[in-house]
């Protein structure tokens, strides 16, 4: 089942705040007949001071990013975009939310040269809660490896988060679920571990943390970053390293990691159990330790934390 979006009543539009309902583009936008567009996932969680948002600059530096390789001029700054996201949710006031950053290419022709074409930047917030759904991040989820693989370094720029590399995404997803999974492990080109349909991918050998090395065929994550600090934290060994299909099957434990997905724990691969098929210790010191940090119940060694300023209610 997709996941609900859920309306709340503001979003943030060329410096306005705009209501919901009023946030469209038309159909003939270069965002909607191209795929032209950059974004980011963020998340504001609940923390005994109020809400705090999760490695905000590091999020809008990567949006800032994909503007760049997509030479795409938001026409804010950095801390322009930084501030409005948290006006925009106290603006509607949540606690916790996920903060969705886009810029688009809008209006103004109908072939594929988007150089000198109008571009806009919103941003939307919503409350959203388990990505691969109920108990997912309690008992793991059962994946398969997809038949669609992530495409090479020279075809899309995988180090940008833009949209029209989400299809491909969600063919890997859609495959998945038709199929009775909750996701789907992608493979590069050269038959190696690439990621999720939107995560990024954690394995667990001899007490050893082992992610895929950066190749080209998927994005940089922020939580994937975020977690080998926290392992390393931990005193737990952390190693970048190319990984065979088949080393996930062999894996002591296997987690994903994202925004949405969070630490997600996985608990099968083409129905071959993983470890012992449930939760494994290292993912759960590593899941424990990092919901800590982003609801504020630990110090926030790093910095990662950004306070959401209290508007006063104007009624609007």
């Amino acid at each position: 089942m997709a996941a609900e979006l859920i309306e709340t009543r503001w979003i943030w539009r060329n410096g306005e705040v705009i209501p919901w309902a009023d946030a469209q583009v038309h159909v003939l936008t270069i965002a909607v007949q191209f795929g032209a567009s950059v974004f980011e996932g963020i998340r504001a969680y609940r923390t005994p001071k109020g809400p705090a948002v999760f490695r905000l600059q590091d999020h809008i530096r990567r949006l800032f990013d994909s503007c760049r390789i997509y030479r795409m001029d938001p026409g804010f700054s950095r801390e322009e975009i930084e501030q409005a996201c948290l006006q925009l949710i106290a603006a509607n006031e949540l606690e916790e939310c996920y903060i969705r950053p886009m810029v688009l290419r809008g209006y103004g022709t109908a072939g594929l040269n988007p150089i000198g074409t109008k571009v806009d930047t919103y941003i939307a917030t919503w409350p959203w809660g388990t990505y691969l759904g109920a108990g997912a991040l309690e008992n793991g989820v059962d994946v398969c490896v997809s038949s669609w693989r992530r495409p090479a370094p020279d075809t899309f720029p995988a180090m940008a988060k833009a949209a029209g590399h989400y299809n491909n995404c969600q063919l890997i997803k859609a495959e998945a679920v038709l199929n009775g999974f909750a996701e789907a492990i992608a493979l590069s080109p050269e038959g190696l571990v690439s990621e999720g349909s939107g995560q990024n991918l954690f394995l667990v050998r001899d007490g050893t943390v082992i992610t895929p090395s950066v190749d080209g065929t998927f994005l940089h994550g922020i939580t994937r970053d975020s977690i080998m600090a926290v392992a390393r934290d931990l005193g737990i060994p952390v190693r970048e390293q190319r990984v065979p299909r088949e080393m996930v099957y062999v894996a002591d434990e296997l987690f994903f990691c994202g925004t949405a997905a969070e630490v997600t724990p996985v608990r099968s691969v083409d129905r071959i159990p993983i470890g012992a098929g449930g939760v494994g210790p290292i993912t759960r010191r590593i899941q424990e330790r990092f919901m800590d940090i982003v609801h504020g119940a630990v110090d926030d060694v790093h910095g990662w934390l950004t306070p959401v300023p209290q508007l006063e209610r104007t009624g609007r």
